[in-house]
């Protein structure tokens, strides 16, 4: 039988806001042996010219564009911690618990080089170092993009927020009008 009840929304935020943790501390651990051990050596590959490491510091966004703007990035960030925070307080499904904590790992792995790392606050470049042949990126970039994965599947498989099933509510919907 498929239960379609919520879960505890404590223990959803336990694994919104701990993996969110978790993310933020590995990506910046990651960072911290890439300046020490790639910045200024020469790219190493991995799989061949498919995948490596190789140092970058990213001034801009995805692909570099935005270079010109970095101060916006922070406050995107910002916003969006806004709206999880706001988007939690309705959570009652697991799989929109991992979505947004992966999102929010994410969005404050590449905060935090923003706010601290050279030129300077609200212009930080971010730190990337996966060489992945098209673009170089990192671990907070690879948790964005999953998150990104994970709440597009939510929601085609018509998971809501708060972890009704929206192909259920309609059904209900039809039953109680008949």
């Amino acid at each position: 039988m498929n239960d379609h009840r919520p879960e505890p929304r404590r223990r959803l935020l336990v694994i919104l806001f701990g993996l969110a943790a978790g993310i933020l501390v590995i990506d910046q651990v990651l960072k911290l042996l890439a300046v020490t051990f790639l910045e200024g050596q020469p790219a190493i590959p991995v799989i061949g010219s498919l995948a490596g490491f190789a140092f970058y510091r990213n001034p801009g966004a995805a692909l570099g564009l935005g270079s010109g703007v970095t101060w916006i990035f922070p406050l995107i960030a910002i916003a969006v911690f806004i709206a999880i925070l706001v988007l939690s307080r309705k959570i009652g499904s697991r799989v929109w618990a991992v979505g947004l904590g992966l999102l929010l790992g994410g969005l404050f792995g590449n905060l935090v080089d923003r706010l601290f790392r050279q030129p300077g606050f609200l212009r930080g470049a971010v730190v990337d170092y996966i060489d992945l042949s098209l673009f170089v990126c990192n671990f907070a970039d690879i948790a964005i993009s999953a998150a990104a994965v994970t709440l597009v599947i939510a929601s085609l498989r018509g998971i809501e927020l708060d972890g009704s099933h929206r192909q259920t509510a309609e059904r209900t919907k039809e039953e109680t009008h008949d």
